[in-house]
């Protein structure tokens, strides 16, 4: 590692640089689902709001199940950055096949078991009778596409270590423009409805999962790293990835603890809550693009054994965070008009729908902040304090959120719950972040 400064004019320069170099490109990646979810949105909601309260509780569940396995992509980033810090190539590729191989695996149990229970899921998650079908149609055929979903984070995290962030933002642009034809394609121009819809989205995945392996298997071969699968290697990745899966878990709690509320509001609440929570998931994962390249620098940093550099670059991306929230909080107000209509042109879902997006709009500075240090703490690899502190928040956001239907205020009163969920998670994070205990160096974590 260079001993170029990490503070001053210079340093925070070199830090932007990293950082936007990263970011940007990393944007395209992360909202690759999140966009597949909002394009099916508008297509399937112009078929009916039925449809679309069906393909809400529906995405919901379908977004975690391969959700609750981002760690994939998180934990794989932060031990493949940290052996690039170290200057060991080789390894850092041969860590991120064991990665893929474990996404593989985890995504074929998933899609098995989703199959099965999917119109128990769809039932006990709310949907009303008129509803329930279509979501089950949806989740169903969905389904097919997790093990693809899951290799996909497993590969990405591989790239995102590597400090490739391009090759991911190529993908996720040639698959969402497939995904979006799809979709049209099969729902008006086939006629398959929802069906369709699904099938579009299933096909887009795999050829996502196809390219990825593709560039990261090449990448293997070049620097000598094995292909096969190592069970001690998986189990490894496995072990290191499982504090992230209870802090996944447990904000995939929140999410579908604030769905099941919505649903249980009735239709009209639950059809605008899922055009929210897409723009919401919008929202963090472009956020989330500043904790992404955080990730793989601070990992570079531990690894070299700068822990001055870890700490500069910190304090830089928190600031690029709140600046990013009210930049894109702003955005959602102004532009109002000109999203709601694309999604739904029901009265009763757009009353519904305005005023729980001014209370997105308010939260985005302290979301900015939130999943930045969300990202370093990841970088760093602390996974064991962020699954205490998501449990924490769980805590405190359930049953705020079930008084909901008691205390009245519809979907409005559902999302400022989230704002303090969120405000919660910024206070934990913030402490540890101040404690310095996450600046761990070396190749690897001990």
């Amino acid at each position: 590692m260079s001993h170029a400064p990490t503070t001053g004019p210079t340093g925070i320069r070199r830090h932007d640089r990293e950082i936007v170099a990263l970011a940007v490109p990393a944007f395209g990646a992360l909202v690759a689902e999140p966009l597949f979810v909002m394009a099916d949105s508008a297509i399937v909601g112009h078929l009916g709001t039925r449809q679309l309260a069906g393909l809400g509780v529906a995405a919901a569940l379908l977004t975690t199940a391969a959700g609750v396995f981002v760690f994939l992509a998180y934990a794989t980033t932060a031990a493949v950055a940290r052996r690039i810090g170290a200057g060991d190539r080789r390894a850092a590729i041969r860590q991120g096949m064991d990665g893929i191989w474990l996404g593989a695996l985890l995504g074929a149990a998933v899609a098995a078991a989703v199959l099965v229970a999917a119109p128990a899921l769809i039932r006990l998650f709310g949907a009303s009778p008129t509803a329930a079908p279509y979501g089950t149609t949806y989740l169903r055929i969905s389904a097919l596409g997790i093990p693809a979903m899951l290799v996909v984070l497993a590969a990405t995290g591989v790239l995102r270590g590597l400090q490739d962030t391009r090759t991911p933002l190529y993908v996720a642009v040639g698959g969402f423009a497939l995904n979006t034809a799809l979709n049209v394609a099969l729902v008006y121009g086939a006629g398959l409805g929802i069906a369709g819809s699904a099938w579009g989205t299933v096909i887009a995945q795999c050829a996502m999962a196809a390219v990825y392996l593709a560039v990261v298997v090449r990448g293997a071969r070049r620097h000598g790293a094995s292909l096969r699968p190592d069970a001690a290697g998986i189990r490894a990745c496995a072990q290191a990835g499982a504090p992230l899966l209870v802090r996944t878990l447990s904000l995939r709690a929140v999410l579908m603890i604030a769905t099941a509320v919505a649903a249980r509001l009735g239709d009209d609440e639950i059809a605008a809550h899922q055009i929210v929570l897409s723009l919401w998931n919008l929202l963090a994962f472009a956020l989330d693009a500043i904790a992404i390249a955080g990730q793989a620098i601070i990992g570079r940093y531990l690894g070299a054994g700068d822990s001055d550099g870890a700490k500069a670059v910190c304090r830089r991306m928190v600031q690029w965070g709140v600046v990013s929230g009210v930049v894109l909080g702003a955005l959602v107000v102004l532009s109002r008009p000109v999203f709601v209509p694309l999604f739904t042109s029901d009265p009763g879902v757009r009353g519904t729908l305005l005023p729980a997006l001014l209370v997105v709009a308010v939260g985005q500075p302290v979301a900015g902040a939130v999943f930045v240090l969300d990202g370093v703490l990841m970088g760093a690899g602390d996974g064991p304090y962020l699954a205490r502190a998501m449990l924490l928040v769980l805590a405190v956001f359930t049953p705020a959120a079930l008084l909901v239907p008691v205390v009245g205020g519809g979907l409005t009163t559902l999302w400022w719950a989230m704002t303090v969920m969120m405000a919660v998670r910024l206070l934990t994070l913030w402490a540890r972040a101040r404690s310095g205990r996450w600046l761990v160096t070396g190749a690897v974590r001990a």
